[in-house]
């Protein structure tokens, strides 16, 4: 391999790194989509997790302030992470530091205002936003009050 296919591939590494944090998958994918060879590819993402310019670490805890700020919830987030192939012990260490129950109610808050549901219909229909969103049964029992229905 030529060191101009290789400074070719890194330049266009670097330069999708500087825009965001990327997985070693995701930027694999997105540099062979550029036609570049696999092993050259291998090399180049090597060299950068050597310089620490790419790391798995810092794009889950990026993707993770990310999508929370979107209202995604944990489930959601980790089934994204993992698509990502991003290791469960990073994932685990990510999600596990994050305030889910506040986030499902503000979440709730945000799309339905802050009076509860009065009708099952309602009640339901609400429910299955925040489960669409990626929120567990525990946190969406705790958004909409689950006590005050018993």
């Amino acid at each position: 391999m030529s060191d101009s296919k290789k400074q070719d591939c890194q330049a266009a590494a670097i330069r999708l790194l500087s825009r965001r944090e990327h997985s070693c998958k995701e930027l694999k994918q997105k540099l062979q989509a550029r036609s570049f060879d696999a092993c050259l590819v291998d090399e180049v993402l090597a060299s950068l997790q050597a310089e620490n310019l790419l790391s798995d670490d810092r794009f889950a805890e990026s993707y993770v302030r990310s999508k929370m700020h979107k209202g995604i919830g944990p489930v959601r987030l980790k089934q994204e992470l993992r698509e990502h192939q991003v290791d469960d012990e990073l994932i685990q260490r990510y999600l596990r530091e994050q305030q889910w129950q506040q986030l499902a109610i503000e979440v709730r808050q945000k799309r339905f205002g802050a009076v509860l549901p009065q009708s099952f219909e309602e009640r339901a229909k609400q429910m299955r936003f925040l489960q669409y969103r990626g929120f567990n049964a525990e946190q969406i029992n705790s958004a909409m009050k689950q006590n005050d229905w018993d």
